[in-house]
């Protein structure tokens, strides 16, 4: 629970949090860029990532301060519980349109009699050692709960979206939200640009943080943050490999052909 905390304490003192989607199964690939992150939003609802090979991305990041949260393929208490029981801080909830759908993905996080999360977990408990009491209180506090803002439906139920009980946080999906609007493939137009500041400003009141997930263009990163985005996950990492290689192999042969 320490990286959940860790992940939150930040978010309350106003500091920008920075992370990456993780879409390879190599834990190589988060142990390798842990250490310079806030986070790490690992993707299993639109990458073949198996179960197995997040309990290895969670386990490279044992020992670091870098949060887990794993998006999860749909709002379902069957996908939730398993991500949560090896270990994962938190989760993202893509598609979720009023606070029904978030309630339901609170209580999937939560224990009993706040919520309806089943008793299993092994990494949590570091296999025994740690008191299950204890386990489940501090659980209950701490795992992070992000639903994902995609629809124009959950535009219209902002507000009660989050008046939800124990929700954390609420994270943008851009491009699915200004394809949602009419705008495909435009997630920076000026009028999905517009819901997206209302909505900021409603989650500023109701003390809720804001995240999304986007590209990798640092102009518009500090564009994001401007606008009120507190924690933003950039790129995903195979493209930001094929970033880096592309500018290192484009500056030799720009030499090369002077």
């Amino acid at each position: 629970m320490q990286n959940s905390k860790t992940f939150t304490e930040k978010l309350a003192r106003g500091q920008l949090c920075l992370g990456t989607g993780i879409s390879s199964s190599d834990p190589m690939v988060v142990e390798a860029v842990a250490p310079d992150l806030d986070f790490l939003w690992i993707d299993t609802e639109h990458t073949s990532m198996s179960l197995e090979s997040v309990k290895g991305h969670l386990m490279a990041l044992k020992g670091t301060d870098c949060a887990s949260l794993v998006r999860v393929p749909w709002n379902d208490p069957v996908l939730i519980k398993p991500v949560l029981d090896i270990g994962a801080d938190g989760v993202i909830v893509p598609m979720v349109s009023n606070a029904e759908d978030a309630a339901k993905a609170v209580a999937a996080c939560r224990y009993p009699p706040e919520g309806i999360r089943g008793f299993g977990p092994l990494r949590p408990l570091n296999y025994g050692r740690v008191d299950a009491g204890q386990y489940v209180q501090e659980a209950n506090e701490n795992i992070i709960v992000v639903v994902q803002i995609e629809q124009v439906e959950a535009v219209e139920n902002i507000d009660e979206i989050l008046a939800v009980p124990g929700l954390s946080s609420i994270a943008f999906g851009p491009q699915d939200l200004s394809a949602s609007m009419g705008y495909r493939t435009q997630p920076r137009h000026p009028e999905v640009l517009k819901v997206i500041e209302t909505v900021i400003a409603k989650a500023r009141d109701a003390n809720i943080p804001v995240g999304i997930s986007v590209g990798s263009d640092p102009d518009q990163l500090c564009a994001w943050a401007d606008m009120g985005i507190q924690w933003i996950s950039f790129g995903v990492d195979v493209m930001l490999m094929i970033q880096a290689a592309n500018e290192v192999a484009g500056k030799v042969r720009a030499h090369i052909g002077k």
